[in-house]
């Protein structure tokens, strides 16, 4: 695991999107792993000045969200259906037709989960995963417990994650109990992981999941069975992490190939 210490979550933003351009830009058709919530919406605003500007293109790219809500429908404002189109495929210049979203509004959850499975291993696994973390060390909608070889399936959502949710929701409308996610055996196939937080709420999952034991109870730890997972946070979210020293001067001492800036994940 590679761990990038930022001043601010504006150069986490700029870093990560970096990393995916470079990427997109060495194979226009790779396949992007979209995760939602606050974490990654700097990381899609950098990339649309990057589109704006003709540095990158999306239009043959490919994306599969990670998780969506049971029983909003697809175009509820808030149903991750919706948000991705809003926030990444009209500003980023996707194809809609290339981008898929788990099916909550289905009658057979079970059976729209296994589909799921089926496309992203159709259309030749996941390159890089974009990933954020909830307070309790979950990712994508994996709550504690969940089992790292887990696939796409329905959860239940943890009364924490609906409480931290529940702002992106109007007064009076309350957060699903239930979502379809992709599992961590899932999230784990991908070739990349790229994992961004920022702000002080997400340092102790940030400490756990990079630093603490392999355990079921912090999600988040199994990027560290991942070979290529990087995880970059900004000065904040990394204040709980006890080598933090260390990161620096692994950081400052990197062969010139290796460094971030201007490389990428191509």
């Amino acid at each position: 695991m590679e761990v990038i210490l930022l001043p601010t979550a504006a150069d986490v933003a700029r870093i990560a999107a970096t990393q995916i351009a470079s990427l997109v830009s060495a194979h226009p058709e790779a396949t992007i792993g979209l995760a939602t919530g606050s974490s990654p919406q700097g990381v899609y605003a950098d990339l649309r000045r990057r589109v704006d500007t003709g540095e990158v293109s999306f239009a043959r790219a490919r994306g599969f969200a990670l998780d969506e809500y049971v029983g909003l429908a697809s175009d509820d404002p808030q149903s991750y259906r919706t948000t991705i189109d809003r926030d990444v495929v009209r500003p980023l210049g996707f194809d809609p037709a290339r981008v898929q979203v788990p099916d909550g509004t289905a009658t057979d959850l079970e059976a729209a989960a296994e589909t799921y499975e089926t496309a992203i291993a159709t259309a030749g696994g996941i390159d890089v995963q974009i990933l954020g973390i909830g307070a309790n060390g979950h990712i994508g909608f994996n709550e504690p417990t969940s089992s790292f070889a887990s696939r796409t399936r329905v959860k239940t959502l943890a009364p924490q994650t609906r409480t931290d949710n529940a702002r992106f929701f109007p007064q009076g409308q309350e957060v699903p109990m239930h979502c379809l996610t992709q599992g961590l055996g899932t999230i784990l196939d991908a070739r990349r992981l790229l994992l961004v937080a920022q702000g002080p709420r997400k340092a102790a999952a940030i400490a756990a999941a990079v630093e603490g034991p392999l355990t079921a109870f912090v999600p988040g730890s199994a990027l560290q069975l991942h070979r290529h997972a990087t995880v970059i946070v900004d000065e904040t979210a990394a204040s709980e992490l006890q080598l933090i020293d260390y990161y620096r001067h692994t950081a400052a001492n990197k062969p010139e190939w290796q460094r971030i800036e201007p490389g990428g994940l191509a």
